[in-house]
């Protein structure tokens, strides 16, 4: 097994149960954990301005390899100086690979042992993914974590398609692993553990993933329309094949519902564009539940979303206004309900972190699962 990159280090601070909390170490600075990461897919996290997403208490924002890559490009930014400088956040960066937007995304692809080649959603060019690319584009853009190259799969599928899918990911791996050799220090590289719903192939996918020797593991290839009981099962199956000195990310989880479940199972990670996607549609994420700002029975409440909350566009502005604003099309309104939303998610993963290190985890999930059902109130 490697050693944890130099600079990159990850220390477990408490447990309760199998929730942890901890901190990873990088050159850019600390991130707390369990963390969620607001998806800055096309170098920016829409809608918001970076200082705003750390002020909410983000330690480490995502960014999207396929999207960067078909635009500006990957070259491009790293003229410029690198993705950090490029889009003005200091902090660190997880990029992803690009295999998921490939699959879900291009309009025409193929898939060999060599890699992929397919089509870009914007303007149908050609274009070629490999997982020795996939590094080289990550190690262009600069970010802190680099994901290794995997092919996600749709599901359901048949187990003989999740197999060949998983142990191409395998193999990808260790091509990425050997290309990622030589990067700056402090930078690292996660595995992804693949494998559908499929437990043998869940666990298999793991333990070789630990034999090749990664920094830090993610599952990847869930939240992709699963029933959530199918979804945390196969969590349990996979976090006890994974070192518990390495952090472990859950690929595009979601729901805080689900992040409060992860948790409790062991998972350190997060990112989805829930948040931002939602606060654009009108959608605030709040401890007291969703609030449907388009509801014509906010148009003339005075209450803010949450006069307790640190964030001022959840704590100053009436939902009375914010109605008005989603009513009118105001950009405004998709402005301040991402904010509010942003920093949410950060609260609550505040709050698991206080609750895991007090020794206290079951009640807070508990007692928090509790004021969603407040609908608003």
């Amino acid at each position: 097994m490697t050693m944890m990159s130099m600079g990159f280090s990850f220390k477990l601070l408490a447990r309760d149960g199998a929730a942890r909390c901890g901190e990873i170490a990088t050159p850019r600075g600390r991130i707390r954990t369990p963390a969620f990461m607001p998806v800055g897919t096309a170098a920016t996290v829409k809608a918001m301005f970076l200082d705003h997403v750390h002020d909410a208490g983000a330690d480490i924002i995502l960014g999207n390899t396929y999207h960067l890559m078909l635009r500006p490009g990957a070259e491009r930014v790293a003229q410029l100086g690198g993705l950090h400088k490029f889009m003005g956040w200091k902090y660190p960066i997880l990029t992803d690979s690009g295999g998921f937007q490939v699959m879900s995304l291009s309009k025409l692809r193929k898939i060999d042992e060599q890699g992929v080649t397919f089509n870009s959603h914007i303007d149908g060019s050609k274009f070629e993914l490999t997982p020795e690319r996939a590094i080289e584009i990550q190690n262009l853009l600069g970010s802190d974590i680099v994901m290794q190259l995997d092919e996600c799969i749709r599901l359901p599928a048949p187990d003989s398609e999740v197999e060949r899918a998983m142990l191409l990911s395998l193999r990808w791996a260790e091509r990425c692993k050997r290309a990622f050799e030589g990067a700056d220090p402090g930078r690292a590289l996660f595995g992804i553990v693949q494998g559908g719903v499929v437990s043998a192939l869940r666990r298999q996918s793991a333990r070789e993933l630990v034999n090749i020797g990664f920094p830090g593991y993610a599952i990847g290839g869930l939240a992709v329309g699963e029933p959530q009981d199918v979804m945390l099962s196969t969590i349990e199956e996979t976090v006890p094949e994974l070192p518990a000195d390495r952090p472990r990310y859950l690929m595009g989880v979601g729901e805080p519902d689900d992040i409060l479940a992860a948790v409790e199972r062991g998972v350190d990670m997060f990112d989805c564009v829930l948040p931002t996607r939602a606060g654009r549609h009108a959608l605030a994420y709040t401890r007291f539940g969703k609030i449907n700002l388009k509801n014509a029975r906010h148009a003339e409440d005075e209450k803010p979303l949450d006069g307790l909350s640190s964030c001022p566009a959840a704590r100053d502005y009436s939902r009375a206004y914010l109605h008005h604003l989603v009513k009118a099309n105001e950009m405004l309104g998709a402005m301040l309900l991402t904010w509010a939303n942003v920093a949410y998610y950060q609260e609550l993963m505040g709050g698991i972190r206080e609750a895991i290190s007090a020794g206290r985890f079951k009640d807070f999930a508990a007692e928090t699962r509790e004021n969603w059902k407040r609908e608003g109130r």
